[in-house]
């Protein structure tokens, strides 16, 4: 884990300097900042592995940071905040947190939510590539390969999406969603299915968490089929529905 950059942002200084010093005896290398702002010209210049954000900075909130880094990447993200309230911590988790954890907290307890998420993470990019070059080697052409519903074309191998002539820029977890709709259209996946099928069978959060990653799946693809099943989920309409 020695190897891995971890992004703490938050204006207590002294809060700052107590988790960068936990992370750093863990071999973690650490970028501490002071606002939202700086955090998103690090963002752009020299993204980190993980992020460690605050809810309460100064000018835009850790919200903010928070939803605009999801829209570009699933890197993952611990939240961290005074507030307790429920209504926070969903709030929190639908705008793309991985975690959420309350002030005052252990530090201990952090950097081993740290180490989790890296895990979690970092072990599914590995899986969603070639295991070794014999592998890729061996693999079939990704147009053998690929998934089609409609206009949609998924090339899994390449993990590229295609609706018509366009390509998708998706992130990770946007694209497993939407590869996991098109090999089962018409089916109604209820949340906790999807839960299982994107962010694996130990995620922790509410289950709101697929309907913003939804949300911003149609945001990038508006001509994309995907409805909503009352009372149970979302499926993929392989006649393309209401969008067609």
């Amino acid at each position: 884990m020695h190897a891995f950059t971890i992004a703490v942002v938050d204006d207590d200084l002294n809060i700052r300097n107590l988790v960068e010093a936990y992370l750093h005896k863990e071999q973690f290398h650490t970028i501490g900042l002071g606002s939202a702002e700086e955090a998103l010209q690090l963002w752009a210049n020299d993204p980190p592995d993980l992020w460690v954000l605050d809810i309460m900075l100064p000018g835009m909130d850790g919200y903010e940071l928070c939803r605009r880094i999801r829209d570009e990447a699933d890197v993952p993200i611990i939240m961290i905040s005074a507030k307790d309230n429920e209504v926070d911590k969903i709030l929190g988790i639908e705008l793309g947190g991985d975690d959420y954890l309350v002030k005052p907290f252990s530090p201990r307890e952090l950097v081993a939510r740290v180490k989790r998420q890296l895990q979690r993470w970092y072990k599914s990019r590995a899986a969603a590539e070639p295991a070794d070059a014999t592998r890729a080697a061996s693999s079939p052409p990704a147009w053998q390969t690929s998934v089609d519903v409609g206009d949609l074309r998924i090339l899994p191998n390449e993990r590229r999406v295609f609706l018509g002539k366009e390509e998708l820029d998706l992130t990770f977890k946007e694209f497993d969603l939407l590869r996991a709709f098109a090999e089962h259209p018409n089916r109604a996946f209820t949340r906790d299915e999807l839960l299982v099928l994107v962010w694996g069978d130990d995620y922790f959060g509410s289950d709101r968490a697929v309907d913003h990653l939804i949300k911003r799946l149609r945001k990038k693809a508006e001509r994309l089929p995907i409805e909503a099943v009352w009372g149970h989920g979302y499926r993929l309409r392989a006649d393309g529905g209401d969008h067609a």
